[in-house]
């Protein structure tokens, strides 16, 4: 049996899908990345809320990672229930049922010199 690794609550504060992009789809789309991993024996039952600073949050949006294995998911690709919207800020905050350990990625290819940040998100143990 894995070790499980993580908490079952992440936070990302930052949040941000550029609107253009630069370069050859979908490799140099501009997007946000949360990139997950499960190191459980048990598959990991994964809901995202997003925050907004003049709306009402929207979600649950619902994805599962496979026991034992990482999924690196774009919010970009998020569809139900509503598209994240570009040039749009926001927060998100990612809640599983087993732990896991959630990084946030971002690539801005809104002029051929791409930038790429990342950063470990809050990890809420409370």
């Amino acid at each position: 049996m894995a070790d499980a690794v993580g908490v079952t609550e992440w936070v990302i504060a930052e949040g941000y899908i550029p609107p253009e992009s630069h370069g050859p789809e979908p490799q140099m789309t501009s997007h946000e990345t949360v990139c997950m991993l499960n190191t459980s024996d048990q598959e990991a039952h994964v809901e995202i809320m997003i925050y907004y600073k003049d709306r009402e949050p929207v979600g649950p949006y619902k994805v599962k990672v496979p026991a034992r294995r990482t999924l690196h998911l774009r919010f970009n690709s998020l569809r139900d229930p509503e598209m994240i919207p570009r040039d749009t800020e926001y927060s998100s905050v990612i809640r599983s049922d087993v732990p896991i350990v959630a990084q946030h990625t971002r690539l801005d290819s809104r002029q051929s010199e791409n930038a790429l940040l990342t950063t470990i998100a809050y990890p809420n143990a409370a």
